[in-house]
């Protein structure tokens, strides 16, 4: 069983750029796959961006092709979302989930175990 940590959120203007960074604990994380979505206030989750668990395929919403990278380094049990010219739309609770050997999925339901999430607000 893994335990999932987010960290990395915060304020930023229009157009800046912040990297968001769930990290792992327990079990053998290069066996997971990961997914970042994201809950606005008022709104459901949304699917944002997920990566297989060997780093061979990425998956992304289409507001944030372009603007958001996710990636990850098994070695330090990490998955990052660089995101560039954020919006106010971004403006979000970010979380990460995880799924063991299974392939990028948007849905929610396809991931298992979920971090407590970090806010990212983007101002005008």
């Amino acid at each position: 069983q893994v335990q999932l940590v987010e960290s990395g959120g915060g304020l930023v203007q229009a157009g800046d750029s912040l990297t968001l960074s769930c990290t792992a604990s327990g079990g053998t994380f290069g066996t997971y796959t990961v997914a970042w979505f994201r809950q606005a206030p008022g709104k459901e989750r949304t699917f944002v961006a997920s990566i297989m668990w060997n780093g061979s395929k990425t998956l992304y919403t289409d507001s944030v092709k372009g603007r958001f990278t996710i990636s990850r380094n098994n070695a330090e049990k990490t998955v990052s979302l660089a995101m560039n010219s954020l919006k106010p739309e971004d403006t979000a609770l970010y979380y990460c989930g995880a799924e063991r050997f299974s392939v990028p999925s948007g849905r929610e339901r396809s991931y298992t175990y979920w971090g407590q999430g970090t806010q990212v607000t983007v101002s005008s």
